[in-house]
């Protein structure tokens, strides 16, 4: 009887060590998956980001130019009757738009906001300077 209880209790032993070793191994294999996966995020989104500091730069650019065009035909314009200034204002108003809409993605990429919200903002952004060069095409 002694020598029973004595096997059941280093059988018992043994199994609570074994599972207390496979719950260390499936933490640590956890824990590490959880910190490369943060990891690898916080790259992706640096490269991400990267890409989107670039786009902003060019929307920019590209605001700028429009903006030069506008000035150089706003004399012309404002020497013409009031249909002529209206005509003109309601363009640049458009101007204003894609200028506030490229502001929009400024900010959103200070803040920190998630990539595909900047995404999104970007796009609002050229969808607007296009916008913008179509109303100056029309002046």
């Amino acid at each position: 009887m002694r020598k029973s209880r004595l096997s059941l209790f280093k059988s018992t032993s043994m199994l609570i060590s074994v599972v207390g070793i496979i719950m260390i191994i499936s933490t640590i294999i956890v824990v590490a998956y959880v910190g490369y996966s943060v990891v690898s995020s916080g790259i992706t989104n640096e490269i991400s980001s990267g890409t989107q500091y670039d786009e902003l730069a060019e929307l920019k650019a590209s605001y700028g130019n429009l903006s030069v065009k506008f000035e150089n035909v706003k004399s012309s314009y404002y020497s013409g009757g009031a249909d002529d200034v209206k005509v003109y204002n309601d363009a640049k108003l458009e101007l204003a738009r894609a200028n506030s809409a490229i502001e929009n993605v400024q900010s959103a990429l200070d803040a920190g906001k998630s990539s595909n919200e900047v995404d999104s903002r970007i796009d609002f952004a050229k969808e607007k300077l296009k916008t913008a060069n179509k109303a100056y095409k029309s002046l």
